[in-house]
């Protein structure tokens, strides 16, 4: 009896879309997106034949790691399909709050990671000339000016308040081609933040981790100015549109806005997370390759020095067990100095303390 008032209250309201949301129709509730399929097969199939061809070109010893096939195509391209064709893309044009979750899925999520599946690396070691090019071109002085930190962080944080506060919002509604391209304009901003920051792939500079974190800090602060900005505005945001739609159940067109903003904000900081992971394991890697370094240019300075020392030891002060001239103690050559003195990362620094002193 229930399901009957409710489907005679949507047909008196004049509404059409899909039944009400509950959580058994969150798991239900599709639609087919033949642009989205489209998009997923494409990208998912040349990732596979780059894997494939990666994998002939460098042999059995050194295989392309299945963990960013299952990044990219398994997580990356999974959740695309979730944010297009699931009941998110079911109910983003019904409810103000589903569109947000959308909003931060299209933003954040799946560019992180697509960029963890490290694209870039995959295009230049399986298509060499191409990549002779691609590496050209994220090396050029145009891709470093692009990608500056402040650059992308700020494209990250515009893009979903002109997205919100303009007219853009509605007409991806009203149209498939808009609609479309809202997604791929809402994906570039995020995947170039999370590439250049990452650093998993080649970039144009490599930033600090302390650059990271302080960009990363800006962008959780975004996402939060974002969501309270869409709480507090007092008018509705696309309210003919909503009004229009007349759903019949559900929150109140105000109370769905403000569900919306705070998706925004808390949805966004959550996502954050597995960047913040993926930064801190970048950087324990990085230190670990960093100390192998270190290590094998003091372990090859100490043979060269031992070698060093045994050549200019003459037969008779060796027999004499070191005795004499020879065993007198020389001056220090440059090579016993500490290992961080001649490190180009430390060098300036205690070059600045000698002039200094």
């Amino acid at each position: 009896m229930g399901r009957t008032n409710v489907l005679s209250v949507a047909l008196a309201s004049g509404y059409h879309g899909p039944p009400q949301l509950t959580v058994a129709r969150a798991f239900t509730e599709w639609t087919f997106d033949p642009w989205a399929v489209a998009f997923v097969l494409l990208l998912g199939g040349l990732y596979l034949a780059g894997v494939r061809r990666v994998r002939r070109m460098r042999g059995p010893g050194r295989p392309w790691p299945a963990g960013r096939i299952v990044t990219f195509c398994g997580l990356g391209l999974g959740f695309w399909v979730i944010a297009t064709m699931s009941w998110v893309g079911v109910y983003s044009g019904v409810l103000f709050y589903v569109r947000a979750v959308q909003t931060i899925l299209l933003l954040l999520l799946i560019p992180l990671f697509f960029a963890l599946g490290r694209p870039l690396t995959l295009v230049i070691e399986s298509l060499p000339r191409v990549g002779q090019r691609v590496d050209a071109a994220i090396r050029s002085r145009a891709a470093k000016v692009l990608t500056f930190p402040a650059i992308t962080t700020l494209a990250l944080v515009i893009t979903p308040f002109v997205l919100y506060f303009t007219s853009w919002y509605v007409a991806g509604f009203h149209s498939v081609a808009v609609r479309e391209l809202t997604h791929l304009a809402l994906m570039i901003p995020g995947f170039a933040f999370f590439w250049t920051l990452l650093r998993v792939d080649p970039v144009p500079k490599a930033y600090p981790y302390l650059v990271s974190l302080w960009i990363t800090g800006a962008e959780v602060v975004g996402d939060a100015v974002l969501g309270l900005a869409v709480i507090a505005d007092v008018n509705l945001i696309a309210g003919p549109y909503y009004h229009a739609v007349a759903y019949p159940w559900g929150p109140s067109l105000p109370t769905s806005q403000v569900l919306g903003g705070g998706t925004l904000w808390i949805l966004g900081d959550v996502v954050g997370l597995p960047f913040f992971a993926a930064q801190l394991i970048q950087m324990i890697r990085e230190d670990e390759a960093d100390a192998k370094v270190i290590d094998a240019e003091l372990d090859a300075r100490d043979a060269a020095r031992a070698e060093r020392a045994a050549a200019a030891v003459p037969p008779a002060a060796a027999v004499d067990g070191g005795q004499g001239g020879a065993g007198q103690g020389a001056p220090d050559a440059p090579e016993d100095r500490p290992w961080w003195e001649s490190d180009p990362r430390f060098a300036n620094r205690f070059q600045a303390i000698d002039d200094g002193g």
